[in-house]
């Protein structure tokens, strides 16, 4: 679909992304405490403490400090910006998603754990489904329209780094 490894990589965790947090809406809006017994909502926790922390984060890492300061370079600083701006705040709340999912695969939920755990999954929701769809619609394409081949080369192997969990060299 894309011309480019990393537009396409991040279109692909984009996917990827928008599954898990239909998965967490669709739990959120049963208003039941997800059942830590049931595989499907030990695997709901799992999965989405999981992906915070191991690609959401990366990902938002990646985007900070590869992909915005290369458009900074070229003085196109103000999509780096927003979508900065925008992580600033889905960061916290993606790190309170993940120890809320942890306490609840281990404890379950009790009333208020629930509420907390269904108002921070709802925002997430929101925010990361409209942050997802920005990206989507003006960086991917910018980015493919963009990147020569040496940077994109550069940029990938960085990418694929981070995700194994190496320094890039």
């Amino acid at each position: 679909m894309f011309a480019n490894r990393i537009s396409q990589t991040l279109h692909d965790e984009h996917r990827a992304t928008i599954a898990l947090m239909e998965r967490l809406e669709a739990a959120i809006s049963r208003r039941q405490p997800i059942n830590i017994a049931d595989p499907a909502g030990a695997r709901l926790l799992a999965d989405l403490a999981a992906a915070i922390e191991a690609d959401t984060l990366r990902h938002f890492d990646f985007e900070e400090t590869q992909l915005f300061t290369m458009f900074n370079s070229v003085g196109d600083q103000l999509i780096g910006d927003h979508l900065t701006e925008e992580h600033s705040f889905m960061r916290p709340l993606g790190e309170k998603l993940i120890a809320q999912a942890r306490a609840a695969q281990a404890d379950g939920f009790d009333a208020d754990s629930w509420r907390e755990f269904s108002r921070s999954g709802a925002e997430l929701v929101q925010r990361m489904v409209v942050h997802v769809q920005k990206e989507e619609m003006a960086l991917l394409p910018l980015l493919d329209q963009t990147m020569d081949d040496a940077t994109e080369t550069r940029l990938y192997e960085a990418y694929v780094q981070a995700s194994q969990g190496t320094a890039a060299t």
